[in-house]
């Protein structure tokens, strides 16, 4: 679902400004999250969690972290080509265990380390970062991804603290914090359009089936996320998401009919080691 959004986000991507695109994962999908949290609340047996402290602080950051990230990666295609752009960005599964052990207590093993840094330069051969500084700089496609992958990280890490905060049925507090996030990212998207550009919203409502294609996948690979990521640590998670990756690779060339270089090739590959590498450790 996730890759299908992304493809659909690209999409619309050309109609709408950067910003715009990522407002509308979160606008088109809020009356389904809503939905989803009635109906797992009833079938959960369970009413609706308080909110605390501890669950607003890491919910409201992760909320901000995912619209950088889901804007990062939007801007990306503007650079790079589909499979690329969103392989810069999977570096999200690595980022998430490095992030975990400096900030969130989570050991990693020696091999686990050895996985890091087969994805380093599976992301190096794939930006085609040179080792000086004018080509790093230069280089924005490679910057928006690899910021949209570390944002999603930190993200997931957020989103299951949050759910974890609440001390409920974890179908159902998965359930809360998709919506409460959802709602919160929508109201920041449209203040945000309002002041920046108000015909954005205007452009929205044009492109209301496009917009509807994206709020739904997005809702449904959020539910998947959000869901996994409070029962099970977010590094064995985003690990096991990788599948998205051959998934992204069939859209690149059915739907966009891009070409990926063998080098480019090599570097994704080498990604995709590293996470494996990862998953089987776990």
């Amino acid at each position: 679902m996730q890759a299908i959004r992304t493809a659909g986000q690209k999409k619309l991507s050309a109609h709408l400004s950067a910003m715009a695109t990522t407002g509308v994962r979160y606008i088109y999908a809020l009356p389904f999250a809503f939905l989803y949290l009635l109906v797992m609340t009833e079938q959960q047996s369970v009413t609706l969690p308080g909110l605390n402290a501890t669950f607003l602080q890491y919910a409201l950051i992760a909320c901000v972290m995912q619209i950088i990230g889901t804007f990062c990666l939007v801007a990306a295609f503007k650079y790079r080509n589909f499979a690329v752009a969103t392989s810069l960005a999977k570096t999200e599964a690595i980022q998430v265990a490095v992030v975990g052990a400096l900030f969130f207590s989570v050991s990693l093993s020696l091999l686990a380390w050895f996985s890091v840094f087969i994805g380093v330069i599976g992301v190096l051969i794939v930006s085609r970062v040179k080792f000086t500084f004018a080509d790093v700089f230069q280089n924005p496609g490679a910057g928006f991804g690899l910021a949209s992958g570390l944002a999603l990280a930190i993200t997931t890490l957020l989103i299951r603290e949050s759910s974890l905060a609440l001390e409920t049925d974890l179908m159902v507090s998965a359930a809360f914090t998709l919506f409460f996030m959802i709602g919160v990212q929508s109201v920041i998207s449209i203040i945000y359009l309002c002041i920046q550009d108000i015909r954005q919203l205007t452009l929205m409502a044009k492109h209301w089936r496009l917009c509807l294609f994206v709020g739904i996948t997005s809702v449904i690979g959020s539910i998947g996320w959000f869901t996994a990521a409070s029962f099970q640590n977010a590094a064995y998670v985003k690990a096991l998401g990788q599948v998205e990756f051959f998934i992204t690779l069939l859209l690149t060339y059915r739907i966009f009919k891009e070409r990926i270089s063998r080098i480019e090739y090599l570097g994704m590959l080498l990604i995709i080691v590293s996470v494996v590498i990862l998953l089987l450790w776990a």
